[in-house]
This record gives C-alpha cells, structure tokens and sequence, in this order.
C-alpha cells in the first residue's frame, strides 16, 4: 500500500496523486502552465507518477524498460485505456538509451530511478541533453550512501534486495558531479529529512507526533533526576540542549539508504 505497489493499479495512482509526497512535488514545478507544459518521467514504474501528471494536464512521455504488465510499461499502458488519457505517450527503454531530440522537454522526472543506473554520468547526461535550456531536472527519492561500509547496510536491510538483487545507491558527491557534467545547476538539495517528499510514507503530523511523544519522555527522563525542578523552563530547556533534542531525532545516519532529491535547472 504504501509503495503504492497494489495489483489494483487505479489504486495506485489515486493514493499517489493525493500524497504529501506528490502535492509537494506540484509545488516544484511552480507557475509552469500544464497544457503547454513537456515532461518526460523516466524510470517510470508502475505509472503512478506519469498518470498522475497527466491528470493534471501536463503533456507527458513516460520511459520505462520494464514491458510488464503489472510494475512496468504494460501496466502503464493499461492506465492510460483506463483513463483515456490522450496527453501520454510510453516507450520502453533504459534512461541511458533514450532517443529524443536535444532540448526538448521543460521538466525531465526522474522518481526513484537514478540510483539504479548502470552508468550515472550517461544516465544525467541524457536528462540534461533532453532538457530545454531553463527546464527543470527533479531526481526525487533517490538512495544516498556516505561509504562502501553504509552501502552494504544498506543493501544487507533492504526487504527486497535478497530477492531480486537490483537495488543500488551513490554517494551524494556522486549524484551532484554526474548534475554538474550535464551542464544542470543544483538549485535545492533535499535531504531526508528536508522534505516530506524525502521521509514519505511518514507524514509531516507523524514527526511532529514522534518529537512530541519523545520530548514527554524527555520530561519524564528529567524529573525522575530533579523531581519539581524539572518544571522549571531554564532547566528543561537546558536539559534538552544537554540531550540534542530534537536533533537526534533527525538523524539521517540512522536509516540505512535515506532518499535525497534534487531540483536542477538547465543554463
């Protein structure tokens, strides 16, 4: 449910498009008008992302290699009859060996796809040839790992790695190079806890519920060593700095393969 990987595929795209994570997204693309607006969604999936900026009016192409019928281009497919979208157009390939003309696209949409590139700088390059001068890159929920040690954590947690054993991720330094030499200008970095388009499927009030349930242990924590004093606001307050709260909350260091996203521009 919450990887929106459902075999009711309608599902899907309606949890999607009423996602934190998605209405987020919107806010990106910001006064960019959808009837006149191109966006190619590479790596697109199960089609939650492409469908849902069709709905939205956007014109839409949407690559993807995998020809199936429930987590690739078929079920993409199958949505598009559903819909009866006529502003969608779907090809199979790989980001690497996309064909279309240089600058051509306004937004180029990559959800949860760069990581499993088999060759990053070529995957970025194509994006940024593809992209009109003044569009938009948006890498969205892509695996960061810090070393060689993170990323076999990372992997080694992964529910579904053993399985299939097509799981990825890159350093952030990598990512940014690979944005850099295709000639894309980083203009926000988002890390995990940046955005809730990041921490997705926790949502924003789950944070702040978490923040509160912990700093009520905090002041449990506190009077258990003072007694009243701990109702005193100086003492609490320096009690909290004294623990890092809520800092340690937020440590993206704690979860193994944390998603950052990327918003570039083309110049």
């Amino acid at each position: 449910e919450k990887a929106f990987f459902e075999s009711d595929l309608p599902l899907n795209v309606e949890r999607f498009r009423n996602s934190e994570e998605f209405k987020e997204t919107l806010k990106y693309l910001g006064n960019l008008e959808p009837k006149s607006t191109k966006i190619l969604d590479i790596g697109c999936g199960n089609g939650i992302s492409c469908i849902s900026f069709a709905l939205e009016g956007f014109q839409v192409i949407a690559v993807e290699p995998d020809p199936s019928d429930t987590i690739g281009a078929g079920a993409i497919r199958k949505l598009k009859k559903h819909y009866q979208l006529s502003n969608l157009e779907i090809f199979e390939s790989f980001a690497e060996d996309i064909k279309f003309d240089s600058n051509s696209f306004d937004v180029v949409y990559v959800r949860q796809a760069m990581h499993h590139a088999n060759d990053l700088n070529k995957f970025i390059g194509e994006c940024g040839r593809v992209v009109k001068n003044g569009g938009l890159l948006l890498t969205i929920r892509d695996h960061v790992i810090f070393d060689a040690k993170d990323k076999e954590w990372f992997l080694e947690s992964h529910p579904l790695h053993k399985f299939y054993g097509g799981e990825n991720a890159y350093k952030p330094e990598e990512y940014e190079s690979a944005m850099e030499n295709a000639s894309m200008t980083i203009t926000r970095k988002l890390k995990f806890y940046d955005s809730v388009i990041n921490y997705f499927p926790v949502t924003t009030e789950e944070l702040k519920s978490r923040e509160e349930i912990e700093l009520q242990n905090v002041k449990r924590q506190l009077k258990a060593k003072i007694g009243l004093l701990s109702n005193l606001p100086f003492v609490l307050s320096w009690f909290k700095n004294r623990l890092n709260f809520p800092g340690y909350l937020y440590d993206e260091k704690i979860t193994p393969g944390r998603m950052y996203s990327y918003i570039s521009i083309k110049k």
